[in-house]
């Protein structure tokens, strides 16, 4: 398969067990893949952090995984320190008192960070959330976050793909129609689906009003990494742009 242009709404994620092991697949993928999620296994690395800069140095998308949790003060410390560093994206999870500090974090450095509030882990179930003491489902609790949010004034979320339709109606009501909407969980036809629940093929998230999605082992373990990240870039090239 002969690679098509890279599309930017295709986050690969490098969900690999070490530093020597990322840069080898971002070299193997070349300029078919131009945005990369980092996650904690990789940042917490020695020189993961670096390697983040490194990456956004040589101009790609960086998404910074961090998916910061802790009282109001420490977010704001560390989502400055993310956003003085050099970021595109950083997760913190969505609880109205972690997006305002990360927020306010944020616009101290004077950066262009984007600030995406993690809704439900698509990882979890209804049955999961109730195990977890949750008197919502997955859904209910991700529209419930996703308002709190925009109450907030972070950039996006991260949703399921299953969500994204939702997400899309409750920002624009709310005059966001620039809120990002990226979702994990997204698995071409046939893949695996692995510890995900919730997941929909890439074109299907993208019609369902995402703005990014974020795909890992499809890629980063298919056997040709550069024809199925190539293969994803074809499937979602006619749905249009929301960003």
């Amino acid at each position: 398969m002969t690679p098509v242009p890279t599309d930017p709404r295709l986050i690969v994620g490098l969900d690999l067990p070490s530093l020597d092991a990322a840069r080898a697949m971002v070299d193997r993928l070349g300029d078919a893949v131009s945005s990369y999620k980092i996650g904690l296994t990789l940042l917490a690395r020695p020189g993961g952090v670096a390697f983040a800069h490194a990456l956004r140095a040589e101009g790609r998308f960086v998404f910074q995984d961090w998916k910061l949790h802790d009282i109001g003060a420490q977010v704001e410390g560390a989502a400055r320190a993310v956003a003085e560093g050099g970021c595109d994206l950083l997760t913190v999870h969505a609880e109205p008192q972690v997006m305002r500090g990360a927020v306010k974090g944020r616009d101290a450095a004077g950066s262009d960070t984007k600030l995406l509030a993690v809704t439900v882990l698509t990882s979890l179930s209804d049955a999961d959330l109730t195990d977890l003491g949750y008197g919502f489902s997955a859904a209910d609790l991700v529209e419930r976050r996703v308002r709190q949010a925009l109450d907030c004034g972070v950039d996006g979320v991260v949703s399921s793909p299953l969500e994204a339709t939702r997400v899309r109606e409750i920002a624009d009501e709310a005059g966001r129609p620039g809120f990002l909407v990226v979702t994990p969980g997204v698995r071409p036809d046939g893949a695996d689906k692995g510890d995900q629940q919730r997941v929909a093929t890439p074109r299907a998230a993208l019609e369902a009003g995402a703005t990014h999605l974020v795909v890992a082992r499809p890629v980063v373990g298919a056997d040709d990494p550069l024809r199925a990240a190539s293969a994803i870039a074809a499937s979602i090239a006619g749905v249009a742009r929301r960003t």
